[in-house]
Order: structure tokens, then sequence, then C-alpha cells
């Protein structure tokens, strides 16, 4: 039988050209285009990320290299134990408002998982983000080894992240908007406008919530992130969000308040917003938990007696908010995998053991 003849394009694995049309284009112009403009917007936020580190860097330098270590010393021994507790009881009180941002979202996606888990997952994929940064590698990854293991799929766990940020989100603005509004004299002092101007901002940013609190509520909306599509929370959820968010933003800004050294000065409210300004700072820098950016801004928005007075609050905070929270993450995610591998074991024996008993009594 003869052997049909092949066409030479087809050998070298080219499009015969009566093909040619049938043939879709491999390229989009629009996605192309879509995707330079992405990259473009990425090396703008680098840059100013690294612009943003690198003057927190100078400044932060010149602060340090006039504080008397010997000051600074002094300061860490004036905290009383009392401070020390309080702000402790603060930081617990946020990171369980931290494990509500999860509930939240879990009751969005429908799905149902013990509270222990839920806050396991919470508590440690914050407590390693806000320490080692990269939230969505680092939180996104605790998240799912937790979640995984009662059935939560990497999709769901990536949208239930996109939520709990909606929650954190709307109580940043919201505490800002509030304190713009409420205290905009204070404000004037650290963003050096017009209480007029400052006035009209926080309305035009309550204005906003407002807004967008009424458009979830009117209806089931879809929303699609990262190529995600996500139904947002309606009214009560929204509600929810917004409250609990308040909460967990003015509990982590007492926990730093109340180790602020005696006598300087700050009023709650300034003081919230100060703190919030200094998170948003710290997030734009993109370093991990701030440090450096957050630091810079608190030393040079809150009164204080000293420099070095207010440097030792700042690195208590720490110590208390970012590094006891960091290693009692690990900790218990050490002992959850040695409990789960020990669970494992066991259950491996017990059916060892039942098929032996089965084995013999068939023998017998």
């Amino acid at each position: 039988m003869a052997r049909p003849e092949r066409n030479i394009s087809e050998e070298r694995g080219e499009a015969s050209p009566a093909g040619r049309d049938v043939i879709p284009e491999l390229t989009d112009p629009a996605h192309d285009k879509a995707m330079r403009r992405r990259r473009r917007w990425r090396l703008v936020g680098a840059a100013f990320s690294l612009a943003l580190i690198a003057l927190s860097a100078v400044v932060l330098f010149n602060t340090l290299r006039a504080v008397t270590w010997r000051e600074l010393r002094a300061a860490f021994e004036a905290t009383g134990w009392d401070q020390i507790t309080l702000a402790c009881a603060f930081a617990s009180l946020s990171y369980i408002a931290l494990t509500g941002y999860d509930g939240l979202a879990l009751r969005q996606l429908h799905l149902r998982v013990p509270y222990r888990t839920t806050a396991l997952a919470s508590f440690t994929s914050y407590a390693i983000a806000f320490t080692l940064g990269f939230p969505i590698i680092t939180g996104g990854t605790v998240r799912y080894w937790i979640y995984s293991q009662k059935g939560v799929s990497a999709a769901k766990v990536a949208s239930l992240t996109v939520i709990a940020g909606v929650t954190f989100w709307l109580g940043m603005t919201i505490v800002v908007g509030a304190a713009l509004v409420f205290d905009p004299a204070g404000i004037a002092q650290i963003n050096h406008l017009k209480v007029s101007v400052n006035v009209a901002i926080g309305l035009g940013v309550l204005a906003a919530i407002l807004v967008y609190f009424a458009w979830v509520s009117l209806g089931h909306r879809r929303t699609r992130i990262q190529g995600l599509t996500l139904e947002l929370p309606g009214f009560w959820l929204t509600l929810g969000q917004m409250l609990l968010g308040v909460f967990e933003l003015c509990a982590a800004a007492s926990c730093l308040f109340a180790l602020l050294p005696k006598g300087h000065g700050a009023e709650p409210v300034t003081f919230a917003a100060t703190y919030v300004f200094a998170c948003l700072i710290g997030i734009a820098s993109n370093t991990p938990g701030g440090i450096g950016t957050f630091e810079v801004t608190m030393l040079h928005a809150i009164p204080a007696p000293s420099q070095e007075s207010l440097l030792a609050s700042l690195l208590l905070f720490r110590m208390v908010y970012y590094i006891g929270p960091f290693i009692l993450a690990l900790a218990l995610l050490g002992a959850h995998e040695g409990m789960r591998r020990w669970t494992s074991l066991r259950e491996a024996m017990a059916r060892r053991e039942e098929e032996g008993r089965r084995e013999d009594a068939r023998l017998d």
C-alpha cells in the first residue's frame, strides 16, 4: 500500500496556507496591553516602596543618632508592669477580634469550620504575616495548611483571605474618617491641613463608606479580584465587618497607647488615627510589620517627654504585639502538627491491631 504523502509544512510543525485563516490568534493585543500596564504599575509600586524605605531609614538613623542609650534604658525601666499587663490584654483583644475576621468570612462562604480551627488559623496566620511580611504568601500558606485539613479548598481559602482583608480596610477607613471629622484640629498637627479641609475629607470618607454599605445592602453584589469572583457580604455581615474592624484597630492602638510614657499628652482619638496612618505607611513600604516606617511616623507625630521614652514604648509594643504572638504562633503550629501526626499514628496502629485480630479469628 502506498504511503500517503505528508505536507512539508506539517512535518515542520507549520500551519498550511489553507488552514491559516482558521487558526485563532495566539496573542491578544488587549491582554498584552493590560499586562504591560500592570507591570508598569508594579514597578511604580516597587519604586515607591523602596523610596519610602530609604526615606524612613535616613530619618530613623538621624533620630537614633540623637538618642542617649542611658536614657533609653531608663525609659524601659520606667515602664511599669501594670502598663505591660494592660498592653498584653489589649493585644489579646485585638487578636481575638482578628479571629472574627475569619469567622465572618467563613459565614459569607457558607463554610462550617469549628471555632477552634478558625482561631488557630487566624491567629497563627496573622501573627506570622505581621512579623515576616508578605501576608499573601506567609499568612495564606498557614491558612491553607490548617483549613485544608477540614476540607476547605484553595479557592475558598483565597476568597476567605480577601473577605477578611475587606474587614480590615473597612475598619481602617472608618477610624480615619471619624478622626478627621471629630478631631480635625488634632489631625491638622499631623497632616498640616486646615481644620475645614480635614472635616471635608473626613465627611467624604464616611460618605463613601455609607455608599458602599448601601450598595451591598440593596442586592447581591459580586466583584472580581485577581481572577477570583466573589459575592460581597450583605447588610448584616457588612455591618459586622465594620464594627469588628473598628474594634480590632482600636484594641491594637490601645496596646501601644498603654505603653506610652507618662505625660505624653496624646488624645485617644488623634492617637488612634495616627496609629492607622502609621500602619498605612508601613503597608505601603512592604516591610515586615511596617518596621522602620511605622516607628518613624509615630516618633514624629506623637508628643512625648523625650524621644528615648517614646522609642522605648515603640520597642516594647513590637515585643508585645509582634514578637510575643509570633513565638506563640510557632509553638501552636508545632503542637498542632505534633498532635496531628500522633493521632494519625494511633489510628494506623489501631487499624493494624484490628487487622491482626481479624486474621487470628480467620485462622481459628
